[in-house]
């Protein structure tokens, strides 16, 4: 019951850290990390990402430009970039190691001691996969709450919001600490002690006879 338990926390673990990963890539190059309606124009709305922005119309779709320059974005979102490129290497891979120290991979069956640090160090990079993805998201998200009540704009000028984008990094950054911390409590957790297998078979090949000892048949 024990071993089937540690099986299904790290399949568990390793699906989560896989479901935070993906959604990290799509946080990542979505370009709706801020939004801005615009009171004037109300048929237009515009989006800012990492990589591009775009204005989408009602009638004539989105249109997109990438940024010219790296160097001309705002501090939060160089930094983001090089971040969440970070978390998405880092989760790479935590998801690879991992991979390695499963249970149920036959591979390195004699190796146990090797295969639980695998499943240790996969943890520890998805969690820090995750903590990695939580900073820019979070970045971001805090200089527009500040950008939004900034008392020193004019209230005429329109104020950029969170995205869907800062949501679903939020999630991803979460996905991945989650499935970190289950595959490290997967490899803390006690093993089921090796089979009796050996003992019952010696057991088994033994017969007794009462005032000799025990021999082999």
């Amino acid at each position: 019951m024990a071993l089937v338990f540690r099986t299904a926390t790290q399949l568990v673990g390793l699906l989560v850290s896989l479901l935070g990963w993906v959604l990290s890539i799509i946080t990542t190059y979505l370009p709706h990390w801020k939004n801005l309606n615009l009171d004037l124009n109300e048929m237009e709305n515009w989006t800012m990402g990492l990589w591009q922005t775009c204005v989408i119309q009602e009638e004539g779709g989105m249109q997109c430009k990438d940024f010219d320059s790296f160097l001309a974005l705002p501090a939060e979102l160089r930094i983001s970039r090089i971040l969440m490129f970070l978390s998405n290497g880092l989760g790479f891979l935590g998801l690879l190691v991992s991979g390695f120290g499963l249970d149920c991979l036959r591979i390195g069956e004699r190796q146990q001691d090797l295969k639980k640090r695998l499943l240790i160090l996969g943890g520890v990079l998805s969690w820090t996969s995750g903590i990695t993805a939580l900073i820019p998201v979070s970045w971001v998200a805090h200089s527009t709450v500040q950008e939004f009540w900034d008392e020193t704009i004019p209230e005429i000028v329109p104020r950029w919001e969170f995205g869907e984008a800062l949501f679903i990094g939020w999630f991803a950054g979460f996905s991945l600490v989650l499935g970190g911390s289950l595959l490290n409590c997967a490899a803390c957790s006690a093993r089921a002690p090796p089979a009796l297998g050996h003992y019952s078979g010696r057991s088994a090949n033994s017969v007794f006879i009462p005032g000799k000892p025990n021999c082999r048949s």
